[in-house]
């Protein structure tokens, strides 16, 4: 079976090819590097780093884990998720429902995005099983119940799982989702009280935002929820406490994950409602240290490194937010020991904002032709590659390398290798 997998632009919601050779133990990056010499992206995946995490999260949150399927929906990565015990997924799209149920046909899956297709109510309901959905407004909920009006639903007298997204202030989160999906407090206790008749299950969801600092913020949230389901009157069987649980990055140190599991439960127990269930819905606090992508550097330019990947490809984060990513240097040939140096980076099409600017720190001899791997990509990095300019070429490997950079205890890998 074959270690490497070249396609198009990663297009894991359209096709699967196992990546992990049977019987054998995975390379490191460095190895793979020296043997492929690679001149396009090669993205490597850690699958021991995404179950290990999948596995803590588990253990830690007193409820049901839903992994957020959009942070990165590559098969070899939903396949180490479902190694660290996780059982449930948060799908956005039919595609991403199809993909998991193919996967996992015995998976708990939900419908988490707030609007949704016609069609895609009804194939998510009738040829995958799905029965919990989430929803922010009166038209979304009349939406559901018509579309799951089906024949054998009604002789069954079959009832969704009806989940009312709460609008939340501001957080500090580096994306705040609030500002496009979420019902305010009067409609979510308006929908609370209407979707209750027709629920065979009734939740209230919220999202801090992504990447989210602040363990408050979950307590904060959890007490406006509370507030909701009291002000609606009728009987609550799930409160989801979303996703936006944040991960290192060179610098964004955050605080353990024990933190907001603690601000979780102890805000859980201050409402007094121990008949209901807690759900959450991580994503990259799952997959983040489990991703890289090595670049070529194809030209230096004083301090701006010209690379084969960029804004349009995995590095999407780091133009757009300005996220900045751990690297380490992985040479041609024997290291000279140069002292570090801030760069920026440009990607490789013709478009000038597909730029990088760090700063990412580097040996100050960089020169063409080294390659560089870039971490803490598994969480939106190969999904959000497109094929603009021709650029969407990429190799991706399965490795055994830890995370790049880790929270909380880890120490990171050496910065410099020579291959």
């Amino acid at each position: 079976m074959s270690l490497i997998e070249t396609r198009a632009a990663v297009g894991p919601l359209h096709r699967h090819i196992s990546l992990r050779p049977e019987g054998q133990a995975l390379p490191d990056v460095a190895s793979m590097v020296k043997t492929l010499r690679p001149e396009e992206p090669l993205h490597c995946i850690r699958p021991g780093v995404i179950a290990r995490a999948a596995q803590a999260f588990v253990r830690d949150f007193n409820g049901d884990v839903l992994y957020a399927v959009k942070c990165n929906p590559e098969p070899a990565v939903l396949r180490a998720v479902w190694e660290g015990g996780v059982r449930h997924f948060d799908c956005a799209s039919i595609s991403e429902v199809t993909l998991v149920r193919r996967l996992f046909p015995g998976a708990q899956i939900h419908f988490m995005h707030p609007v949704k297709s016609r069609a895609a109510i009804r194939e998510a309901w009738i040829m995958n099983g799905v029965r919990d959905f989430v929803l922010d407004s009166a038209s979304e909920l009349q939406k559901i119940r018509e579309e799951i009006a089906t024949p054998d639903a009604l002789r069954l007298n079959a009832q969704p799982g009806l989940f009312i997204r709460l609008a939340l202030p501001e957080t500090g989160a580096a994306i705040n989702l609030s500002k496009k999906f979420g019902a305010d407090f009067e409609t979510a206790v308006a929908l609370l009280r209407a979707a209750r008749p027709v629920a065979g299950k009734l939740g209230v969801a919220f999202h801090v935002g992504s990447q989210c600092m602040d363990p408050l913020a979950w307590r904060d949230a959890m007490s406006l929820a509370g507030e909701a389901i009291r002000a609606a009157g009728v009987r609550v069987d799930v409160i989801d406490v979303g996703g936006g649980f944040p991960v290192a990055y060179p610098d964004m140190d955050p605080p353990p994950l024990g933190a907001f599991m603690a601000g979780i439960d102890a805000a859980f127990d201050r409402l007094e409602m121990p008949h209901i269930k807690l759900w959450a819905e991580p994503g990259r606090a799952l997959v983040a240290g489990g991703g890289s992508v090595v670049v070529q550097v194809q030209l230096r330019k004083g301090d701006m490194l010209y690379i084969n990947d960029g804004v349009y490809g995995a590095l999407g984060d780091a133009g757009a937010l300005s996220f900045r990513f751990p690297v380490r240097l992985l040479r041609r040939g024997q290291t000279l020991g140069a002292p570090d140096a801030a760069f920026s980076f440009f990607g490789p099409s013709c478009d000038s904002l597909d730029v990088m600017n760090g700063p990412f720190i580097l040996p100050d001899d960089v020169a063409e032709g080294d390659w560089i791997e870039i971490g803490q990509l598994g969480a939106y990095g190969t999904c959000l590659r497109t094929a603009f300019n021709g650029f969407d070429r990429a190799m991706l490997v399965e490795v055994s390398d830890r995370a790049m950079l880790e929270t909380a205890g880890y120490e990171a890998m050496d910065q410099l290798a020579t291959i």
